[in-house]
């Protein structure tokens, strides 16, 4: 059984990650709204990862005799500058959600829950990878520049995502 902070801990972590996919929904509409189609489609995979990401908290309070609630999910951006500023934005979103999966970690540690630390550490190594994968496309943006072939290889490229 979870203890009462870790499953208030738990729950706001699940709204995080329905935000998180709220967030990449709204760069996956800046894309549509650009037609960088294969951008569009790299961000419409990362708002299904991020819902998979809160149904794997829900179903784990659920295992552990918890419940689960539901806050509102606020408004977010479509409007960006470019699609360097969308993965800028998208990395400094992660570094916020790989901060509160370490505060939960943490708080596993504390309470000695070793059933929920097993849980984060999955979430820790994603984290890791979430970040790579933002600053590698990030790099290769800053190389393109504002070539116009550069932008499209990318897209085509970021549209291949498995």
């Amino acid at each position: 059984m979870l203890s009462k902070q870790m499953q208030q801990a738990l729950v706001e972590q699940i709204n995080k990650e329905f935000h998180s996919a709220y967030i990449y929904l709204g760069m996956e509409a800046y894309f549509e709204n650009e037609n960088y189609k294969g951008m569009s489609a790299w961000m419409n995979k990362q708002v299904k990862e991020e819902i998979s990401h809160a149904m794997k908290f829900f179903r784990y309070v659920y295992e552990r005799s918890g419940e689960v609630s539901l806050d509102t999910i606020e408004k977010v951006s479509v409007d960006y500058k470019n699609p360097l500023d969308v993965f800028k934005a998208g990395l400094e979103h992660e570094k916020f959600i790989t901060s509160s999966i370490h505060g939960l970690y943490d708080l596993a540690l504390e309470e000695k829950d070793y059933g929920t630390q097993e849980l984060l550490r999955w979430y820790i190594s994603e984290q890791v990878e979430e970040e790579a994968n933002f600053e590698y496309i990030i790099a290769m943006l800053e190389k393109s520049g504002d070539n116009p072939g550069g932008l499209m290889i990318l897209d085509e490229k970021l549209g291949a995502r498995e």
